[in-house]
């Protein structure tokens, strides 16, 4: 019988759930949820989980895939409950945005079962968070980046790899420092900035008035502030490295676009203002 165990049900884990039990994969589904944490009751009442639990026991020794789908800070305590019980057919992931620090934890919790274990990343988030924003197609069309490490057999990595092509996603391989430093640029950083830039308006005496007269351009950039303030905390702190990196770098190109507005050189202004136009346009035609 084939065991689908999700830890962590939200937007990710949800989706997946649904998903799974759409096309039937796997005998049953079974939800962990944290003590303390939304039930998810309603989830077993609707047929998309087949039972769940607050506990980890025995029992897991029967799944055939674990999936980790909690914010990246609770994976080390998770991996050390599930290690006792694993059996050697069981593939283990994760979800999470940072993939360095989860592959070097899973290495000491798991040792020698550490071969069970393939870092997954699906890049298929929402600003909305919880098990009631999961979409059964959010897979779809979406890259799946796997950060498989040299203990893995060839046919963990097709297992696994067929699983997320089953829910929709365009899988590739990656190492997993290649991978943090290119979504600290192109995914950490811009949700950091949209945070900075509503805390900038929270600070400010006319905060109501500014955000009664804020427009498309604004709700359009601050969006992924709605995220979840604790994965975000647990991503930036695992991430720190790459991300302060981006920081300063941001933070350069912020220092040139003061000196040019200051010095009102209209020409390198619209040069760098067309620099950034074309690139975007470039890419959006392109993907």
């Amino acid at each position: 019988m084939k065991k689908l165990y999700i830890f962590g049900v939200g937007l990710i884990g949800g989706s997946i759930a649904l998903k799974a039990r759409e096309l039937n994969i796997f005998d049953e589904i079974i939800g962990i949820a944290r003590v303390g944490g939304n039930s998810l009751v309603s989830l077993v009442r609707s047929g998309v989980l087949d039972s769940s639990s607050t506990e980890i026991d025995k029992n897991i020794k029967e799944a055939s895939l674990i999936i980790i789908a909690t914010p990246v800070a609770q994976t080390k305590l998770i991996l050390k409950k599930i290690e006792p019980f694993l059996q050697a057919n069981t593939i283990i992931t994760d979800v999470g945005s940072t993939k360095s620090n989860v592959m070097s934890e899973a290495k000491f919790v798991l040792k020698d079962k550490f071969s069970q274990f393939i870092g997954s990343h699906p890049i298929a988030g929402s600003e909305k968070h919880g098990a009631s924003a999961a979409k059964k197609d959010l897979f779809q069309d979406k890259n799946i980046i796997l950060t498989p490490n040299k203990e893995n057999s060839l046919e963990q990595i097709k297992k696994l790899t067929e699983f997320w092509e089953l829910l929709g996603g365009i899988v590739t391989n990656m190492q997993a420092k290649n991978h943090d430093q290119i979504f600290s640029t192109v995914s950490h950083l811009p949700h950091l900035l949209a945070f900075s830039l509503v805390n900038l308006i929270n600070n400010k005496e006319d905060k109501e008035t500014l955000l009664n007269f804020a427009a498309s351009g604004f709700r359009d950039f601050s969006r992924i502030a709605a995220s979840s303030p604790e994965v975000w905390k647990d991503i930036t702190i695992q991430n720190r490295e790459s991300i302060i990196k981006d920081l300063n770098l941001f933070q350069k190109e912020i220092i040139k676009l003061i000196n040019l507005i200051d010095i009102k050189d209209q020409r390198k202004l619209e040069d760098y203002l067309k620099l950034a136009s074309i690139t975007r346009k470039d890419w959006t035609e392109e993907s």
